[in-house]
C-alpha cells in the first residue's frame, strides 16, 4: 500500500467566501472591446483588415490613446507582437502611420516586435522562448498574427488544438497578460455573435475566447462585432481603412450609411441569420443590442411574412 498523502500532494483550495472580490463586473484592457487579462481571437476573412485592427489595439494599449479614436484604455502598458506574414519594415510603416495620425512620437511607443523568422508554438523550444521573452518584457498585451502560421497541427483536430490553446491560457495566467490571436473565418461566415461559429478549425477556438472580435466586409465598409464571456456584446460598429494621407493610414469608425440612418431591425435580423445560422432570441438580442420587446415584435412580423421560422434550437431564416 502507498504511504500517507503529504501536504505537497494536495491541490490548493479556498473556501468560496474567502475568495477576494473585484470592483466592477468586468475589467477592460480596451473599454468594450477587450477584457483585461483576456485571451481570444480577432476573426475574419482574408484581406478584411484584421492585422490593422490588431495593431490599432496594440498602439492604443502601448500609448494610452483611444482605440479606433473611440475606445479608452484604462491602464496602458507595453505590448509584444509577432506578425508572421509581414516584413519588419511593413510593421514599422503601419504603426508609424497610425502614430502619426494620433500625433504620437514613434520613438516613445512601447511595442516590441518579435523578429524571429519562424515561431512554432506547438513545439516546446519555441514555447519556452516566447514565455521567457514575455516574462522579461512583462507586456500587458501579446498579439500573435496569424494563428495558422504559429503551428503545424491539424486545426480540425480538437485534441491537438486544445493542447495549443492551453499553452496560450497558461501564458495569460502566469504573466497576467491579454493574448490576441488573429485567425481566419471560413468563407461566407456571418457577422455578430454567430461569427464565432465561422472560425476555421475546431470549435474549441471559438469557445476558448474570453473576448473575441469579428470583422466582415460589407458593401462599402467593414463591420466589427464583439463577443465577451463576462459582458454583453456591443452593437456592431462600422469601420473604414482611411488612406487619404498615405503616410497616416488608419482604421476609423464611420457612420453606418451615407445618409446616417441605421438599417431597420428586420434587415439586421435577417443579416445575422444568413448562411443557415440558427440563434435563440437571447443571442439575437445580445448581438443586436436591442430591447427584448422590440425584438419579439420584429421576429413575429418576419415569421408571419414567411421570412423566419422558430425551431427547437432557435430562429432560422427561410429564404
Amino acid at each position: 500500500m502507498k504511504g500517507p498523502v503529504t501536504a505537497s500532494q494536495l491541490l490548493p483550495v479556498v473556501r468560496v467566501g474567502e475568495i477576494q472580490t473585484e470592483e466592477g463586473a468586468q475589467r477592460w484592457l480596451v473599454e468594450e472591446l477587450w477584457g483585461a487579462s483576456s485571451v481570444g481571437v480577432i476573426g475574419g476573412a482574408p484581406k478584411c483588415s484584421k492585422t490593422w485592427l490588431g495593431l490599432d489595439i496594440a498602439l492604443s494599449v502601448a500609448t494610452g490613446t483611444a482605440c479606433l479614436g473611440k475606445y479608452t484604455v484604462p491602464q496602458p502598458g507595453p505590448v509584444l507582437v509577432y506578425l508572421a506574414e509581414d516584413a519588419l519594415p511593413t510593421v514599422r510603416e503601419r504603426i508609424a502611420g497610425m502614430a502619426r495620425h494620433r500625433g504620437v512620437d514613434l520613438g516613445r511607443v512601447e511595442i516590441d516586435v518579435v523578429t524571429a523568422p519562424v515561431l512554432r508554438l506547438d513545439r516546446n523550444p519555441d514555447r519556452m522562448r516566447l514565455l521567457e521573452t514575455a516574462r522579461r518584457l512583462r507586456p500587458r498585451l501579446l498579439i500573435l498574427d496569424p494563428l495558422v502560421r504559429l503551428h503545424g497541427i491539424d486545426e480540425n483536430n480538437a485534441s491537438e488544438v486544445a493542447t495549443l490553446l492551453a499553452y496560450f491560457r497558461s501564458l495569460q495566467r502566469m504573466l497576467d497578460v491579454s493574448v490576441i490571436l488573429v485567425h481566419h473565418t471560413r468563407k461566407n461566415a456571418t457577422g455578430g455573435i454567430a461569427a464565432g461559429q465561422g472560425l476555421r478549425g475546431s470549435s474549441d477556438i471559438h469557445a476558448f475566447g474570453d473576448s473575441n472580435l469579428y470583422l466582415r466586409r460589407g458593401k462599402d465598409h467593414l463591420v466589427l462585432s464583439t463577443e465577451h464571456r463576462a459582458a454583453p456584446a456591443s452593437a456592431p460598429i462600422h469601420l473604414a481603412l482611411i488612406a487619404t494621407n498615405p503616410e497616416a493610414i488608419h482604421l476609423e469608425v464611420i457612420a453606418p450609411h451615407q445618409d446616417g440612418q441605421r438599417r431597420g431591425l428586420q434587415e439586421q435580423v435577417l443579416d445575422v441569420l444568413a448562411a443557415g445560422i440558427v440563434l435563440t432570441r437571447a443571442k439575437l438580442r445580445d448581438c443586436l443590442a436591442v430591447k427584448n420587446e422590440r425584438l419579439g415584435e420584429v421576429l413575429e412580423s418576419l415569421e408571419r411574412a414567411g421570412r423566419l421560422c422558430r425551431t427547437a434550437a432557435g430562429w432560422q431564416r427561410l429564404d
